[in-house]
């Protein structure tokens, strides 16, 4: 009930651009602020590596993802310098247009699971949960988007099914 609602309401179509606007707002200005601001991530790195996640016993939780960010992310801090303004923004701009949503909020949610095993709590949170619902929703969450002609050309054009119900246009 509440799938179908997701994916084949109008009104959930409308709640979702709300919810969208709200993120893409919250995705394009922190990548716009880094593309604009001279972003550097080895002092975010270096500080996630010195104090990782740890549980209830003192052990860390995450020592997969420490020993990602000591022996790759640090070594090559200059391409997570680009790649992470330029992704925060093009999310925020894929949720704002409604372009490509469900990619752009997947991507979202791939960067807000690394700044959480890396032990960035703030608003991480809110943005899973609100962004999984709009991931969740699939094509219904850019109906009032770029989406409603997009995805039809990208069907057409690569002669793909089309997975949604007739009544979604």
């Amino acid at each position: 009930m509440v799938a179908n609602f997701l994916r084949e309401s109008k009104v959930a179509a409308g709640i979702l651009l709300v919810i969208r606007l709200f993120l893409g707002y919250s995705w394009l200005t922190a990548g716009y602020g880094k593309l604009t601001g001279g972003f550097d991530a080895s002092g975010y790195l270096k500080g996630a590596i010195a104090n990782p996640v740890k549980g209830p016993d003192g052990s860390v939780v995450y020592g997969w993802y420490v020993s990602f960010l000591e022996k790759f992310a640090l070594p090559n801090v200059d391409i997570f310098n680009s790649i992470v303004p330029l992704g925060e923004f093009l999310v925020g701009l894929g949720l704002i247009l409604g372009c490509l949503t469900t990619a752009a909020m997947f991507f979202g949610l791939v960067m807000n699971f690394a700044f959480f095993l890396a032990g960035t709590v703030s608003h991480n949170p809110t943005d899973l949960f609100l962004g999984a619902i709009v991931l969740f929703a699939g094509y219904n969450a850019g109906r009032f988007g770029l989406d409603y002609w997009v995805i039809p050309y990208l069907r057409k054009t690569f002669n793909m099914k089309d997975s949604t119900k007739t009544n979604l246009v």
